[in-house]
């Protein structure tokens, strides 16, 4: 049985598809990083799979109870960390966390030692009776999934969790969710972060317009663009020759129309194949005279594959 999944998810507004056909399957114990540039239904999606919202047609179900026909059920597998603040800014961390569970159907007593517990754990213990609108944006995103987690969730729905956050932060966050899962906890993360989804996703998905164009696990998605390699030349006149030589192991230069007035020039190209050695490559244009300050292989990163699949500029909410 999948933690989450949905067979061909679909929610339009009028005459316009927001979420086209979505399939998602996610094991249980794992994170699963949902992408997309800004209208490509990301959010959608995850209120869909969240019971917020419901589909115009398809399924999606968490741990197999279907989010519209046993939406309770559903709802009692997961908890949310949403893209904006949940907890109450006027209240102390402490009596936020001791009202949510009090909420869930915690007793007074319980409701206090799971709090104090939470606090601990998320070293927030110093702060926990300051008013919550004192804390730093870390603080605040850290009782934020705490929120989320006072009933401890075998789903948990992340949307930007680490958004404005600091680097530090940030990794306090990474750490937080490798220790969720390793616990059993199934995560499914929404970033603007590319990197993020990189260093925690087991599998990703790439939406864009509604539709599934990516998915995969991070090498698969990486293998999708093309090998890389850049060269530096101090004379620019030289530079048809460079390609020339580079066409001979398969290589195409990304732009096929550099700047050539100044020196040195800075040359990448790509190929359709695995990228050839250096030292064949550095060989072969010592061979043809060419002068060489530098060269490298290029490092493909998840943010190469989402540009390469999405034609965007960047990754938004």
């Amino acid at each position: 049985m999948h933690a989450i999944e949905s067979a061909a998810l679909t929610k339009t507004y009028g005459k316009n598809t927001v979420v086209d056909h979505v399939d998602l399957q996610v094991p249980p114990g794992q994170v699963h990083a949902l992408l997309g540039p800004n209208g490509s239904g990301k959010t959608t999606t995850v209120r869909m799979l969240a019971t917020l919202s419901s589909p115009t047609s398809g399924r999606a179900a968490i741990r197999g109870f279907d989010t519209v026909r046993q939406a309770n059920d559903a709802k009692r597998q997961l908890g949310l960390v949403g893209q904006f603040h949940a907890v109450d800014p006027r209240l102390t961390g402490r009596q936020n966390l001791v009202m949510l569970a009090r909420l869930n159907g915690f007793h007074a007593a319980k409701a206090r030692k799971h709090a104090n517990e939470l606090l601990d754990r998320f070293e927030l213990a110093e702060a926990a009776d300051r008013v919550v609108s004192t804390y730093s944006g870390g603080m605040r995103r850290r009782l934020d999934i705490i929120a989320g987690m006072i009933v401890r969730p075998a789903v948990l729905f992340l949307d930007e969790p680490t958004t404005g956050l600091d680097p530090h932060s940030r990794n306090e966050i990474y750490g937080y969710v490798r220790d969720f899962v390793a616990e059993g906890t199934t995560v499914l993360l929404t970033t603007q972060y590319l990197d993020e989804a990189q260093r925690l996703a087991d599998a990703i998905t790439i939406l864009q317009s509604g539709r599934v164009i990516a998915a995969g696990t991070p090498e698969q998605i990486l293998a999708t663009v093309p090998a890389g390699l850049d060269v530096v030349i101090d004379d620019p006149l030289r530079y048809h020759e460079v390609l020339s030589v580079l066409d001979g192991f398969g290589g195409s230069p990304t732009d096929p129309r550099p700047d050539q007035q100044h020196s040195p020039i800075g040359l990448s190209f790509m190929f359709s194949g695995e990228a050839p050695g250096l030292l064949p490559v550095l060989r072969a244009l010592d061979a043809a005279g060419i002068a060489v300050r530098d060269i490298g292989a290029r490092v493909t990163t998840l943010d190469d594959a989402f540009l390469a699949l999405t034609g965007r500029d960047r990754i938004t909410a």
